[in-house]
């Protein structure tokens, strides 16, 4: 069947179901109302089959590429084919309906020519709020899914004859900042519309039952260089392990463990021994495990290969029920989507650095180094400013790891200093490398990121969410850990206080904020044998589990030790 495509066109058709999905993430960074989207670009893209199976994505952000792999089959379970029609844009953001997190909404449109249904398209966003208990809908203390804010499952918000009024208003009366919300619904709303257009113009020159012979072309052949790709690793059975910093409830540090069964043509990846769910919002979903494999492996092997679904035949993910990664519907899992993904991926490299280590890079920024600060103007209106801070890039066997930049699972852009002053009321006192904070080693690791922040309201929410402040960037091959992620917050009234990685307080006028993320792990064994493992200002730390962490008796309290104010204080 699927040699009556040829292959000059099959290539043509591979880049104009690429260039749709590129296109759909220009239409919502340039139509969407908040600065998350706008700016630092916290959305992506896809194209699917009328079966939900990816067949294109934009240049966007692994996590959520490898989940809206996932999206539309299980959307299909919900809400039969029989039940679409041509012009519904569905919107949901249920984590165990192919999802990550409840900010992230999905919209999907339907695709129909000629009365059949061909494709989907799908844009993922951002909300800058979702409702919940704190303001920007991360909750630190939250200890179930109902405290992180408004559970979507799949509503359609419209349809052909326009905007469904009754349906939106009842999203937009339980979210903060409404009129932004509606922005950037609209601007979803409106790339899944430019990609309708755009997949009819391109049955209409091909025909439908062509694009769809060549859609499943695509996967055949994807699938046959994902087996090539796998065969050029050895085979065998490997471990591998990483650690969250806590369970975002007070805990000891949480195991992330793969075993990675490589035979030939297929892989298999096994994360039962992962740690139990947690009680904070570090959890995730099967589908961000999936998603943080099939990155780590098309990065490694298969960096050419057209992302689709049929790249993912031959790579098996196995999670636990009741673990960290499969906690079931009603625990908390905001953080999980940028943290414990991260943590996925860096167990997955470390497993196999005992054979493949020149194609590895050490320990990076592998956490959003989240800041969310967000309050009400004099008009009432909220103001959500949601920042990422990048870190240093881990070394390679090469070269150094390069200062200040997003690695793996992350690929949002920063919010420029001019911006944040003009949208927010916060000012960017400052900005610049944080010197000597990457790892020792033949090379070394990145420098991360000094920035500081002043605010200039009252009563203004900060919300915290990164790992790394406990166990450091690794090292590899002999190469040293990289400095912890660390933030101090001071008061303009009372003494400075460390910020712990997921923590909710309160600041007044004229407090500042200051960053110090990351840096990334040395390669190779340093030249200088003995030089200070760099944790924070605070001495070499100790070993714990094979992992350096930062020595207890931090210089400065912690958050809720008599310092800060505001939920999530422990």
């Amino acid at each position: 069947m699927n040699a009556a495509v040829d292959s000059f066109t099959l290539e043509v058709i591979r880049h104009a179901f690429s260039a749709i999905a590129e296109e759909m993430s220009l239409v919502v960074m340039r139509s969407a109302r908040s600065p998350l989207l706008r700016e630092a670009g916290d959305l992506s893209s896809a194209i699917t089959d009328a079966d939900g199976e990816l067949v294109a994505q934009g240049r966007d952000i692994p996590m959520h590429m490898g989940v809206m792999s996932f999206t539309v089959k299980e959307f299909l379970k919900r809400i039969p084919a029989e039940r679409l029609n041509a012009g519904d844009v569905w919107f949901l953001n249920l984590p165990e309906i192919g999802g990550n997190h409840l900010p992230d909404v999905k919209a999907v449109r339907p695709v129909f020519v000629d009365g059949v249904l061909r494709a989907f398209a799908v844009s993922l966003a951002h909300w800058a709020d979702i409702g919940g208990a704190v303001p920007g809908s991360y909750v630190p203390a939250a200890t179930d899914a109902w405290q992180e804010g408004l559970r979507l499952p799949p509503v359609r918000l419209f349809s052909d004859a326009g905007a469904d009024r009754e349906k939106l208003d009842l999203v937009l009366a339980n979210v903060r900042g409404a009129a932004e919300r509606e922005g950037d619904i609209l601007a979803q709303m409106a790339a899944t519309r430019a990609a309708d257009q755009r997949l009819q113009a391109l049955c209409a020159r091909h025909g439908g039952d062509y694009i769809a012979l060549a859609m499943s072309k695509l996967h055949d052949h994807a699938e046959q260089q994902m087996r090539d790709a796998l065969q050029s690793l050895p085979a065998g059975t490997y471990h591998g392990e990483d650690w969250l910093d806590d369970d975002a409830a007070g805990g000891e540090p949480l195991p992330i463990r793969v075993r990675i069964v490589l035979d030939g043509d297929r892989a298999l990846f096994d994360f039962s021994e992962c740690g139990d769910a947690a009680r904070g919002p570090v959890n995730t979903t099967p589908f961000i495990a999936a998603a943080s494999v099939f990155y780590a492996v098309k990065a490694l092997v298969g960096a050419d290969i057209q992302a689709n679904g049929g790249c993912y035949r031959p790579i098996e993910v196995i999670t636990r029920p009741g673990s960290v990664l499969e906690p079931g519907p009603e625990r908390p899992v905001v953080g999980g989507n940028h943290e414990t993904s991260q943590r996925l991926a860096d167990a997955i490299f470390r497993a196999l650095e005992p054979v493949v280590p020149e194609l590895l890079t050490a320990g990076g920024p592998t956490t959003s180094g989240l800041l969310l600060f967000a309050g009400q103007g004099d008009n009432g209106a909220w103001t959500t400013l949601y920042e990422t801070h990048g870190g240093g890039e881990g070394a390679r066997c090469h070269r150094d790891g390069a200062p200040v930049i997003r690695v793996h699972m992350s690929n949002v852009m920063n919010t420029p200093a001019e911006v944040i002053e003009a949208e927010y009321p916060v000012r960017v006192e400052s900005q610049r490398l944080r010197r000597g904070s990457g790892g020792a080693g033949a090379h070394r690791g990145g420098d991360g990121l000094h920035r500081e922040y002043r605010v200039l309201t009252d009563h203004m929410s900060l919300t915290s969410m990164f790992e790394r402040a406990v166990v450091p960037p690794y090292g590899l091959q002999g190469g040293e850990p990289g400095a912890l992620f660390q933030v101090t917050v001071i008061p303009a009234k009372g003494d400075a206080y460390r910020l712990p990685g997921k923590a909710n307080v309160v600041l007044h006028k004229s407090d500042r904020v200051i960053v110090e993320s990351c840096g990334g792990g040395g390669y190779g064994t340093p030249t200088n044998e003995g030089s200070p493992l760099p944790l924070a200002g605070e001495g070499e730390g100790k070993k714990v589990r094979g992992f350096w962490v930062a020595n207890e008796g931090s210089p400065l309290p912690l958050a809720g030790e008599g310092q800060g104010e505001g939920e999530g204080d422990r």
